[in-house]
This record gives structure tokens, sequence and C-alpha cells, in this order.
């Protein structure tokens, strides 16, 4: 089955709850939620006190992002705030695999996020510890942007490693861009997990926004 998880980071942000729980009304598996420092990324926008404001207005899975240098220092308010899951970039950590072990040390499912031009070699020792792998297909940092048809190739690469390992449950998650046309894309490729924003939020009608991504994703 494919995961729906509309990021929060296009919605409106003066009535957030209300747009989670919209969300899960219109049929979404996953609330994805965008943490960005200003710094890893040049865009700022939300923390653990967001998360834990928006957690009564849900029982789905919130899965958090983290754009920011020095993820771990976010990961013990992130619990309490009722994360589920939290996905850092390889690019952001020194030191990897014990950034992923701290994560499931505290009992949430660990993601690792790749940018358009990092190498899936970075992850050869730390797959096996993985529950999902974000594949960006669009530079971090912003909503609106237009997906980047190249990564097509490296969700293929990683579908194609994961099967080899025996690890068909891990997640291989897509964020960027991704619309009608692009969902079927990915999912061709291998994705199973599909992060949209604009065109969830900003679609007249949320549920047939929802209903297309996962019409897509099952063309394959």
């Amino acid at each position: 089955m494919t995961i729906i998880a509309p990021s929060i980071l296009s919605a409106d942000f003066a009535r957030l709850g209300e747009e989670v729980r919209d969300a899960e009304k219109h049929g979404a598996d996953w609330i994805h939620i965008d943490i960005m420092d200003g710094q890893y990324v040049p865009n700022l926008t939300f923390g653990p006190p967001i998360v834990a404001a928006i957690r009564p207005y849900t029982k789905l899975p919130f899965d958090v992002h983290l754009m920011v240098h020095s993820p771990e220092n976010l990961f013990a308010d992130l619990v309490k705030a009722g994360a589920d899951r939290i996905t850092v970039h390889a690019e952001a950590c020194v030191h990897l695999h014990r950034t992923v072990h701290a994560i499931r040390e505290l009992g949430l499912k660990a993601g690792v996020a790749l940018n358009p031009h990092t190498p899936l070699s970075v992850l050869d020792y730390v797959l096996d510890d993985l529950d999902l792998v974000l594949i960006m297909t669009v530079n971090p940092g912003f909503g609106g942007q237009s997906f980047i048809p190249a990564m097509q190739g490296k969700i293929r690469a990683l579908r194609d490693e994961l099967d080899r390992r025996g690890r068909s449950g891990t997640h291989i998650e897509v964020d960027g861009g991704i619309n009608g046309e692009t969902a079927a894309l990915v999912a061709q490729a291998g994705a199973n997990a599909l992060v949209a924003g604009n065109y969830i939020f900003g679609h007249p009608d949320r549920s047939s926004a929802i209903s297309t991504l996962r019409a897509s994703a099952q063309i394959r």
C-alpha cells in the first residue's frame, strides 16, 4: 500500500491543528512535519512545541523530517512532543550510525534523508538499521519546487539494493514536487511513501488530491 504523507509546510499556519485534522479526514496516512533551522537549509519553520501543540488533533503517525544541524539535540523533545519517526539528513550528521541508533533507542522509527546530489553509497553501513530512506526529489528548504527527474534512477537503485538485502519492509519515501503525474513515476521506480504539500493543501478537494496520488501510485 502506498502511504500518503501531507506536509504541513504547505498548510495554513494560522490553523495548523485544524489542517492536520482535515488531512486525516480526507485520507492521509502520516503527517509529515518539516523542521528547519535556517542554517542547514535557508528557511526556518517549526520546532518541538508546534509538534506538541498539534499532536492532540490527530492519531496519525507524525513523520518528522529534520533539516537541521546537530539533529540529535532535538530528539528528546520530539519524543515528548509525540513524534513517531524521525528522519535526519546524512549530510548534517557527523556520526550517522550513532545518530540513527540514538533515534531507535528512544523507541522511534529511524530514517535518513539524502539530498539530490548525495549518492546512495553513504548508506552502505547504516541501511540495515533504517526503517525509512527519504529521497529528496527537490533541493531541501522550500515547498513548491519542481520534481527532479534524475531522482527516478536513484529511487530504482535504492529499491534494488533493499530487495537484494531482503529489506523490503524499509520504506522509500520521496519529498518534493509530488503530484498526480510524478506520483506514478516515483512509484514505478520503487517508492511507497509520498510526501505532498502544495498538491494536497492547495487543492480545492483534498480527498480528491489524496485519492489521485494513491491511484497514480498503483499504476505500475
